[in-house]
């Protein structure tokens, strides 16, 4: 095929990364891609401990395509081997090990959802237990003897562990020299990663030199904030935007972001143009436009990406009848009992709508909770059941308690 002027694909790969290491071998490569009509290999590493992928994990993803686009080869890399260690990566302690039978069934997951960013028929995924599980402890000691310990501690959760005298595990050493490995086998020319896998991707530079390859250009990511505008996307955090949500529930989650993280999930989330991206900066700063009709275009951009167009209008349309109109969803699920009156506590927790009757008091303390659009002040408060009542919590939590005979 016949790649762009190396300017032209430049200014893409550098839309919206943090670092580009070093970004004159990166055009070298370029450059050499286009005079030779080979394409570069990029390589992305999928974390199998963590199959349900949402839209922190798609920022990586995106650019992956962006090399995919421009005509070069994406490879997907299911770490099932490294899964078996626990990448300790921003934490302070190592992540749980998996079996190689939970990472193999993970990284099918993660691969079929990453296929709604990727070109699925065009995307190499491979596994590095493949080369990883060959090596002898004779290799391993090789490898290791390439890498001072000095060095490994300057990885910074490291370096805080250690001074914090907590336990380093040897096997934690291993990893940043085990995906490294990935980079030899696959002699990568280009390794994507979040800003939080820096320090690995650079090993793996120092280790392709070490094997007499040439080493490949990083380029890291950042990580996108979730919907409460502070902590980083997490599930377990509840902040954040599944890639496999239903549009309705997409369309909830996105206007519920700050305003200041507007222009930062088109830029990172969405495939606008950069015209598209300045003319969006402009309008925020003007203090006549309202920032929620921004933040429905955002909607509407991100479902149509995983979605359809017409998802993304009648999500609109169903946000608009809950939130605008006080509508009830025509999907609100359905809470069935016999008895004539419950305690609010204990409804919201049976009904599912709170994990927990210490929540329950907690929201009900914060004004989220409404019975009937009134709403509840007093967490003692006994609720008669007579034929139906729409029970809501927070935003976007609703629940129909019905009285049944019998």
């Amino acid at each position: 095929m016949m790649f762009k002027p190396v300017s032209e694909q430049l200014e893409l790969i550098k839309r919206g990364i943090v670092d580009l290491i070093p970004e004159d071998e990166l055009i070298r490569k370029l450059e050499s891609s286009r005079r030779t009509n080979q394409p570069l290999r990029v390589k992305l590493g999928c974390d199998p401990s963590r199959p349900d992928l949402h839209l922190g994990h798609s920022v990586v993803l995106k650019k992956l395509a962006q090399f995919q686009r421009l005509g070069h080869e994406a490879i997907l890399v299911v770490g099932d081997f490294t899964g078996m260690i626990g990448d300790p990566s921003g934490r302070n302690k190592t992540r749980p090990p998996l079996s190689l039978e939970e990472t193999r069934i993970n990284g099918q997951s993660y691969f079929s959802q990453a296929s709604r960013i990727l070109d699925k028929d065009r995307t190499r995924i491979v596994y590095n237990s493949d080369w990883l599980g060959t090596m002898t402890f004779s290799d391993v000691v090789k490898l290791a003897s390439r890498y001072t310990v000095a060095r490994m501690l300057e990885r910074d959760d490291f370096e805080k562990r250690f001074k914090a005298q907590e336990p380093i595990s040897v096997h934690e050493l291993l990893y940043p020299l085990a995906q490294a490995m990935d980079s030899v086998a696959l002699q990568a020319d280009v390794e994507l990663g979040g800003t939080d896998q820096r320090f690995n991707l650079l090993v793996g530079r120092d280790i392709q030199k070490e094997y007499g390859l040439e080493p490949q250009v990083i380029i890291t990511l950042p990580i996108l904030e979730g919907t409460d505008g502070h902590q980083k996307m997490s599930k377990s955090l509840d902040n954040y935007v599944g890639i496999t949500d239903p549009p309705n529930e997409m369309f909830g989650k996105i206007m519920s972001i700050p305003d200041d993280l507007i222009c930062r999930y088109f830029e990172l989330a969405t495939d606008v143009s950069a015209a598209d991206l300045a003319a969006i900066r402009a309008q925020l700063a003007d203090v006549k436009v309202n920032p929620s009709h921004l933040k429905r275009r955002l909607a509407r951009e991100i479902i149509t990406l995983y979605h359809k167009t017409e998802a993304a209008r009648q999500a609109e349309e169903a946000f608009d009848r809950v939130f605008k109109h006080k509508d009830v969803p025509e999907d609100t699920p359905v809470f069935e009992t016999h008895e004539n009156e419950m305690a609010v506590t204990r409804l919201l927790t049976e009904a599912g709508l709170v994990a927990s009757g210490n929540e329950a008091r907690r929201q009900i303390g914060q004004g989220a909770v409404s019975v009937n659009n009134v709403r509840v002040t007093d967490d003692r408060m006994v609720l008669t059941i007579d034929g139906e009542v729409v029970i809501k919590v927070g935003k976007r939590r609703f629940v129909r308690v019905r009285k049944v005979s019998g």
